[in-house]
């Protein structure tokens, strides 16, 4: 499969022109479709490499995210200018996108990356432009890697604070049994729920080794054998055992015709059904193999 891949995509012209050009790894979540070979296949053959983020977690890669909210709002204003071709202005799309002002690195992107913003058919007619020497064009950049550099730690260091102020410091030992969490807008079929009203923890679970600072691995029952085991910390609920939570059901002997016998332990209440003719006494029978919500009524024998 690998060298078939690498065959599309070497003679691919769709493929050659998105080729990454500086082979940087894209980050992803742990959805099937980019676990497969072929997606690995692929990205090996593009020149990039696919790292995988924390199961569940999308603030492992949060300014990926944020990015992509940024990305489906230009795309959609697209689609409502342009319609039925909005795709064919998806390059003018990905221009203005890198050719603004970005708050994180201080600058725009295509700044960062040549040195200055690309010009636009707006700034054409604009004069007095520099032409940069050889050291001043290496001090220029120099300044540029600098000033992104500081930037983006200012910027991290901001969001940082804002999340810092709702977490909390958890740790779980190894053994020891802990809930998991589920949300159900991100994708609860997966767990064999749905729904809002669906549980919002599943489990207990059992830790089985503690990955990194801030994950977990869980040992999952055999119906949630497709899901990732490793969870962050975020996700996890320390589970408090309480005898009391603990039912006891009585033992059922079941006979060799995988038939049991069913007593009455208990009356719960009395009813008259009149007919038109006469009375029928009846009786709410609770059984020994039953809760009393399962109680029926039956006819009392006398």
């Amino acid at each position: 499969m690998k060298k078939d891949v690498a065959e599309f995509v070497a003679k691919c012209l769709t493929c050659q022109q998105v080729k990454a050009e500086h082979q940087a790894p894209a980050v992803s979540d742990r959805d099937p479709r980019f676990t497969s070979h072929f997606w690995g296949s692929l990205h090996k053959a593009l020149g990039t490499k696919l790292h995988f983020s924390t199961a569940f977690h999308p603030q492992t890669d949060g300014q990926s995210e944020r990015t992509i909210q940024t990305l489906e709002d230009m795309m959609r204003a697209c689609v409502i200018e342009f319609r039925g071709n909005w795709d064919d202005h998806l390059p003018l799309i990905e221009f203005a996108y890198n050719n603004s002002f970005h708050s994180s690195i201080g600058m725009a992107p295509y700044e960062a990356l040549y040195g200055r913003k690309c010009r636009s058919p707006i700034c054409w007619d604009i004069e007095g432009l520099r032409q940069f020497e050889g050291p001043e064009l290496v001090q220029e950049t120099v300044d540029k890697i600098q000033t992104v550099k500081q930037c983006l730690k200012a910027a991290q260091d901001r969001q940082k604070s804002y999340v810092d102020k709702h977490r909390r410091e958890m740790e779980y030992e190894v053994g020891k049994k802990v809930f998991l969490r589920v949300s159900p807008w991100r994708g609860i079929l997966r767990f064999g729920k749905k729904g809002k009203l669906s549980p919002r923890y599943i489990g207990p679970y059992e830790i089985l080794e503690r990955v990194g600072p801030l994950a977990y691995r869980l040992a999952l029952p055999v119906e949630l054998s497709q899901i990732h085991d490793v969870f962050h910390v975020s996700m996890l609920r320390r589970y408090r055992s309480d005898p009391s939570h603990i039912l006891r059901e009585p033992k059922i002997e079941i006979s060799e015709g995988l038939t049991y016998v069913e007593e009455p332990t208990e009356i719960l209440d009395r009813s008259i059904k009149r007919l038109r003719n006469k009375e029928i006494p009846m009786v709410k029978v609770k059984w020994s193999h039953h809760s009393p919500r399962e109680a029926t009524w039956e006819v009392e024998e006398k």
